[in-house]
């Protein structure tokens, strides 16, 4: 700079500048409120602790007395002891902790701030990332101390920070809290522990219509009683009945009802099979959304699991699968809406889901066999459901026939049934009932002659005969009816065997 030269005063030298703030004197990044939901969620919901612990390390709360709380909230969930404020006084006491978390005025004054399960989980990530910033703000003064320090060498220090940063990022994605890690689990516990043995929801274990952890999706044409077979099955999840086409319902605490399609027509349907009596459960245990959602679920993925625990419900019903997502025929949309469902499923909310078939489909001839790919939209929406069961039959007919095209476990029909549009109710039809032709049969039955006669004619084709001769041999087991085999090497192999009825059956009916 030219001797005499002065700079203007809007700008400084840079030997004129003050000291920068020491980073030791920052105020660490934190959200008290979010600590404070989050630990009134816990003691107001046990489970809660289940979902947020994955999220939080015991070291994440900022203030020393929500670390202590945090604690003595895990030690309680571990023992399976509730977690509500009293009993929670009681062991911090016992601890010697009580007063200095701030007495059980301030245990109650958290527990008041409870929202909701799906807000706990959010909130407990907002803990997660300011615990990780002042992690990081830790290392920063770190740094600084090491760089102000005589003869302080770059490359060391540089070495440092590397390593450091390396190992917290090792750290988080070792530690469960990460999202990389967050819902991995061995090998042995994801066999063992994730319920893949429960009980079904609907239908029994060999033969499962509706299996927990698998959405249930129930296709067919308008007016062939889809939404009158899902009133029944829902009516039994709340106890109103125990099953529905003669196989048993797992019970449900809460069902939450998306009428996005004709609220209305859906209301007036359910009408037809609630009486005075049913009052009580209905206003406690089933909550109707009416009309759309706030927005689509492959815009909004967490919607359908938040929705799930704003209304503390553990079943969905989607009525109908077209007014959930934009559009139904592009596939990155049903992928999208895949993972909606994945995420309500991995909170154990069990999902079903009322669907239509394609036009050019809907007037096919009774007893044609349907397929997946008759059902509208992207294939990815019958590849990601873990039950498909197809309606086939005209509209406002009071038979029709159940087509079960993806199956959990064994097989369900095709099921011959009948609507009764009046009380809402739906029977199987007995001429049908394997069990029933093989009594009415002299002369006994082969599999072919059965499952032509499932089938309401036409050639049978081999999984029509597999579906036939499986039901024969559980009639067999079941000690009513016998077997007879048939010529060795005869045209069909073990389609020859000959079914007769037992003689326990014909004289139990007798």
């Amino acid at each position: 700079m030219p001797q005499g030269t002065t700079l203007p005063p809007e700008m400084p030298s840079h030997y004129d500048e003050g000291p920068a703030p020491a980073l030791d004197a920052v105020e660490p990044p934190y959200n008290v409120d979010a600590e404070r939901s989050v630990l009134g969620a816990c003691m107001h919901r046990g489970d809660i602790i289940d979902t947020v612990r994955h999220v939080l390390a015991e070291d994440a709360f900022y203030r020393p007395a929500h670390e202590t709380i945090w604690r003595a909230l895990l030690g309680l969930r571990r023992e399976d002891k509730p977690t509500d404020p009293i009993i929670l006084t009681e062991l911090l006491q016992q601890q010697g902790d009580l007063q200095r978390v701030g007495g059980p005025v301030y245990l109650h004054q958290l527990a008041d701030l409870y929202y909701s399960p799906g807000s706990a989980e959010h909130h407990a990530e907002i803990i997660r990332d300011k615990a990780n910033l002042r992690r990081l703000l830790t290392s920063a003064v770190r740094t600084v101390q090491r760089a102000q320090e005589p003869g302080a060498d770059p490359e060391a220090i540089r070495s440092e920070v590397e390593a450091e940063m390396r190992a917290e990022r090792e750290r988080a994605l070792a530690s469960g809290q990460g999202r990389l890690s967050r819902f991995a689990r061995d090998g042995w516990s994801f066999v063992k522990e994730t319920g893949a043995d429960a009980a079904p929801l609907w239908g029994t274990p060999d033969k499962t219509v509706w299996a927990p952890g698998e959405s249930l999706m129930i296709v067919g044409a308008p007016g062939v009683g889809k939404t009158t077979l899902a009133h029944q099955v829902i009516f039994a999840r709340l106890g109103l009945q125990e099953t529905v086409l003669e196989m048993p319902v797992a019970p449900s605490q809460r069902v939450l009802y998306l009428a996005k399609d004709r609220p209305k027509q859906i209301a007036k349907a359910m009408a037809r099979r609630v009486f005075d009596s049913d009052e009580k459960i209905l206003r406690e245990r089933l909550v109707v959304w009416e009309g759309p959602l706030p927005t689509t679920l492959d815009k909004e993925p967490d919607l359908l699991a938040d929705l799930a625990a704003a209304h503390r419900a553990d079943t969905i019903v989607v009525d109908s699968l077209k007014d959930a997502v934009s559009t139904m025929v592009d596939d990155g949309l049903a992928v999208a809406f895949h993972n909606a469902r994945m995420r309500a499923l991995r909170n154990g909310v069990e999902i079903m889901e009322l669907h239509h078939q394609r036009k050019a489909t809907a007037d096919a001839p009774r007893g044609q066999r349907p397929a997946l790919d008759q059902v509208y939209g992207s294939t990815w929406f019958t590849a990601g459901a873990g039950s498909v069961l197809f309606v086939t039959g005209r509209a406002g007919d009071p038979a029709v026939t159940l087509h079960h095209l993806k199956t959990p476990t064994g097989e369900v029909g095709p099921l011959d049934v009948t609507h009764d549009h009046k009380r809402g109710t739906t029977t199987l039809d007995p001429t049908k009932d394997p069990a029933i032709l093989l009594r009415t049969a002299p002369n006994g039955m082969t599999t072919r002659e059965l499952a032509t006669v499932l089938l309401g004619g036409g050639d049978a084709e081999r999984a029509d005969l597999e579906k036939a001769r499986r039901r024969l041999e559980n009639l067999v087991a079941t000690g009513l009816a016998t077997k007879a085999d048939g010529i060795a090497g005869g045209a069909g192999g073990g389609q020859q065997a000959r079914y007769y009825a037992s003689a326990r059956h014909l004289t139990a009916v007798g």
